[in-house]
């Protein structure tokens, strides 16, 4: 008999908008398990600042995708990253308490941070139904603002940030990180080492072997078509202080005059777009184009137009302990080469041996990489791909992850090994 799971994630997307579907993907496997799953997340979008998915005058609004159920809550508006953000956190931790009538009782609540008050909201459901309680810490909360600068580690802010991270680690039965280097973490912070599970991030591959063809009309299609003769540089995803885009436009004027062959795309929004798209105009640059972000189920077709894929991050202490990003492994399962311009050890890039790696904030060497990979022969730039698309194939395909959801939530007793121990010791991106 299957069981009921609830994911509460202030940020879940389904697959037809922009974003990372990581608790859509988990929860659609399990659907097909037999398991019944509902996310919880903000109908306001944090990324274009506005109500896409509830009505602002209802609570919450409920959809399904796949056997997927959503309840869209009505999370109170913000335009700025100031005060109202915290509000806005703050206000789907209250109201996704009152969204739960009409829902039959869960075995099992995971709570998902980023931020700590949806997890928080997930223990105090999971006391009422009676439900297994699970933290799930995506990102490092007080430590990646201590670690960005944002907050002092000594503040009264940060004590309290701590102490609630504290709380949620005792509470939940298991904690959950996607990225590696969280394991550590958590054990340093005093959590028991048989209580910390990593379940990295994971590739619906079907997504891949069956992609939605882009709309002939469409701008992203047209663009593409426009430089179909072109070598087609991509970027997907987030364009914020963190993603080091600045290097990306600095790159694009260093090869305008000397390699016209050469088209950079940014594909996305985020805070510094405008900020971007200003400094191309300011170096008059015709090398590049910027688009708006796409849904997950169109993201395939896009990095299929590409001849090489670019991930890039600014020099952060906090990536000490590895993050995990969906992207990367979504840029693998394309089978396209990539480069990588984040400093840290265990790269996947190189591990997997499907591009080139260089540092980060460095328009130089990101050109000189560029060049490299442009100068390959069909051949290697193939195999390369190859290579990435058999990595994730081997240790990120959300089948496989999903039969490991299933054991840490206690529904299955035993999983196949699909990390093998060198890649137990990575610290993936």
């Amino acid at each position: 008999m299957g069981k009921k799971l609830w994911i509460l994630n202030h940020y879940a997307v389904s697959p037809d908008i922009p974003g990372g579907t990581r608790h859509f993907d988990l929860g659609r496997e399990l659907v097909k398990r037999g398991h019944d799953v509902t996310i919880f997340a903000s109908g306001f979008d944090h990324k274009i600042r506005k109500y896409t998915k509830v009505d602002r005058n209802k609570l919450f609004r409920t959809e399904v995708y796949d056997g997927v159920r959503f309840v869209w809550i009505n999370t109170f508006p913000y335009y700025k990253n100031d005060w109202r953000r915290v509000v806005n956190m703050l206000s789907y931790g209250w109201r996704v308490l009152s969204c739960t009538k009409g829902l039959e009782k869960p075995d099992a609540i995971i709570g998902s941070c980023v931020h700590p008050f949806a997890a928080l909201s997930g223990w105090w459901l999971s006391r009422k139904y009676k439900a297994k309680f699970f933290f799930e810490e995506r990102d490092l909360w007080p430590q990646i603002l201590v670690d960005m600068g944002a907050l002092r580690e000594n503040s009264s802010i940060a004590k309290v940030l701590y102490a609630l991270e504290s709380f949620l680690y005792k509470k939940a039965q298991k904690v959950i990180f996607p990225m590696p280097g969280g394991v550590e973490y958590a054990i340093g912070r005093g959590v028991s080492r048989d209580k910390v599970v990593w379940l990295p991030q994971g590739v619906d591959l079907e997504r891949f072997d069956n992609a939605k063809p882009l709309e002939a009309d469409s701008n992203i299609a047209i663009c593409f078509h426009k430089n179909k003769d072109k070598f087609k540089v991509l970027y997907t995803g987030a364009h914020g202080p963190a993603n080091d885009l600045d290097s990306l436009v600095s790159c694009a004027s260093i090869l305008r005059d000397s390699y016209p062959d050469i088209h950079f795309f940014l594909i996305g929004d985020g805070p510094e777009k405008a900020h971007l798209i200003e400094k191309a105009k300011k170096k008059m640059l015709d090398n590049i184009s910027f688009l708006n972000a796409v849904s997950k189920s169109e993201i395939p077709s896009v990095l299929a137009n590409a001849d090489l894929l670019v991930h890039s991050l600014k020099r952060m202490e906090v990536l000490r302990f590895g993050i995990s990003a969906n992207k990367m492994f979504d840029y693998m399962a394309s089978a396209k080469p990539i480069i990588t311009t984040i400093e840290i050890s265990n790269n996947p890039v190189v591990e997997a041996k499907c591009g080139i790696a260089v540092e980060p904030e460095n328009a130089e060497a990101l050109a000189k990489a560029i060049i490299e990979v442009y100068d390959m022969s069909e051949e290697k730039r193939r195999e390369l791909g190859l290579n990435g698309r058999r990595y994730v194939e081997k240790y990120h395909d959300i089948r496989v992850l999903a039969d490991q959801l299933e054991t840490i939530l206690g529904w299955k007793s035993d999983t196949r090994s699909f990390v093998s121990d060198e890649a137990k010791e990575s610290t993936l991106i």
